[in-house]
């Protein structure tokens, strides 16, 4: 099909539709618990740990910058440490990645967030994994992407938030709302001043 024919407000106005539908779909519930696990993190002078890949590796570097900076909330994405990630992918296996790094920074009563479009990234369920057998608390932030219902991860989270699309790029877009969501629940909770 060449640009000629094809209609790309159409295109866009799907896009944006789809999007909406997804975005008012969302979980209250579910988003809200995230928002309350926050609140406890930041209550009990724990940390939070982001883990992803791909797109779902950039939103949380953005979020951990936002939260740490913003809210004061310790805040690691363990997707930014470029060598310890590439030591544990070489000298064990991709798979090890998170799983790797949380060996060293992870406390009980910390919370970890991962994320994922399928739901079923085996370092994501891993890190997860180890992380529900060392005393964090885990949320999932997935998608319908290829699986359904938020794949493996939105089964062994104690939170799951699951976009209801199977498209990667509103899974994607949708992380980053989310996060920006709750960054701002917080913000006006606790009296925070705005982002300048």
């Amino acid at each position: 099909m060449s640009g000629d024919t094809f209609d790309f407000s159409e295109f866009m106005d799907s896009y944006v539709a789809d999007l909406s539908r997804a975005l008012n779909s969302l979980s209250r519930e579910s988003v809200g618990m995230l928002f309350s696990e926050m609140l406890q993190v930041m209550d009990n002078g724990g940390k939070v740990h982001f883990i992803g890949n791909g797109g779902s590796a950039a939103t949380p570097s953005h979020s951990a910058g936002d939260w740490s900076k913003e809210l004061g909330l310790p805040t690691i994405a363990h997707t930014d440490n470029i060598a310890s990630l590439t030591a544990w992918a070489n000298d064990t296996s991709y798979a090890n990645i998170f799983v790797g790094q949380l060996q060293t920074w992870l406390s009980s009563g910390d919370l970890v967030v991962g994320y994922s479009g399928s739901g079923n990234s085996s370092n994501v369920l891993n890190g997860i994994t180890y992380a529900n057998e060392n005393g964090a608390r885990t949320v999932g932030i997935t998608g319908n992407y290829k699986y359904g219902k938020g794949g493996a991860l939105a089964e062994i989270t104690d939170v799951a938030i699951v976009c209801d699309t199977t498209s990667m790029e509103q899974i994607e877009d949708l992380q980053l709302i989310i996060n920006h969501i709750v960054k701002e629940a917080v913000k006006a909770c606790r009296g925070l001043p705005s982002h300048s």
